[in-house]
């Protein structure tokens, strides 16, 4: 039987500028959706646990995950109406966003929705606004809890500040977050903006003390910073890359950095010992590899991770 990783969180809609006539395009997104996708591109087996609408962009969402592979069979089939964002690109190539999420359907969780979903599997990633968002934060950060028994736990805060609160109560999910996860990734915006008093390199040396065996802070073009239990700190390049937009890239980077981890067989309960012994040459290859799923976004449009071929090169 195939080890499978979990995905909860949020599934949304982007309407994505599609000219530089005002016109925009709907595009599948939320954080959590597109590490689900892209674990599933990188031959991952990956279940998303979701709340799903029956309007017409949550049946296209639906479409958007069965089509790449990700099993739905632990969706919630929810009343509620479709989350929406509008991406807004810098000059850059960043993007800025807005949303439209009251009363949606990502963020009414309960804990009975999420009795089974952690059966056969052995990492769970959460992320983004769902652990924020309430009611249903609290469920979803009940669930990673209860899943440290038996799976790896992931996570990625993933700060979207229009909807999240002011820094100090993100902070404090996080560091709810950080007790019990064993992997984390952040961009360097995120810890900028929930602890500005800290460099990048201070802040993944900080959280790691309170718990995981690696976390990741992302530096967009200039690459990647780690610090893990056996490896210290450990900082790899970015990849040159003619970027089209950033949309999606630090979820292409959380899928591979899973997907790594997948494939050295080093998720499971059972394999946190192992997951904390890892070598900073280890470390270095994840991140290499990361990054490289990262910058393949990048060059195109949207929340569009690599395939497996892509990332060897095919």
């Amino acid at each position: 039987m195939e080890s499978v990783v979990a995905v909860a969180g949020e599934v949304i809609t982007d309407l994505v500028p599609a000219g530089e006539d005002g016109v925009f395009r709907a595009a599948p997104g939320g954080s959590p959706a597109n590490v689900a996708v892209g674990l599933a591109r990188l031959d991952v087996p990956a279940r998303m646990l979701a709340r799903l609408s029956d309007d017409v962009l949550g049946r296209r969402l639906r479409a958007h995950l069965a089509d790449n592979g990700v099993d739905l069979s632990y969706a919630v089939a929810a009343p509620e109406s479709s989350s929406l964002a509008i991406v807004a690109l810098q000059a850059d190539g960043s993007a800025a966003y807005d949303f439209r999420v009251d009363g949606t359907a990502d963020w009414q969780w309960t804990d009975d929705e999420l009795t089974s979903a952690l059966g056969g599997v052995v990492a769970l990633h959460v992320g983004s606004l769902g652990l924020t968002t309430p009611p249903g934060g609290a469920v979803l950060r009940r669930l990673a809890a209860r899943a440290t028994g038996t799976a790896t736990v992931s996570f990625d805060p993933n700060v979207r500040h229009l909807l999240m609160g002011p820094p100090a109560e993100v902070l404090a999910v996080v560091h709810e977050m950080l007790a019990v996860a064993d992997v984390v990734k952040a961009s360097d915006e995120d810890v900028a903006w929930l602890e500005p008093d800290k460099t990048p390199e201070e802040v993944a040396a900080s959280w790691l003390s309170h718990g995981p065996a690696l976390v990741v802070i992302t530096r967009g073009g200039d690459g990647a910073l780690a610090s893990g239990r056996a490896s210290g700190a450990v900082s790899r390049p970015g990849v040159a890359v003619d970027v089209v937009d950033t949309v999606g890239a630090g979820d292409s980077f959380m899928s591979a950095l899973v997907a790594g981890l997948a494939h050295r067989d080093l998720l499971g309960a059972d394999r946190r010992d192992a997951l904390r012994s890892l070598t900073a040459d280890d470390v270095g290859a994840l991140l290499d590899e990361a990054v490289a799923a990262s910058a393949i976004t990048c060059s195109r449009p949207g929340a569009d991770p690599p395939y497996s071929r892509e990332l060897a090169g095919g």
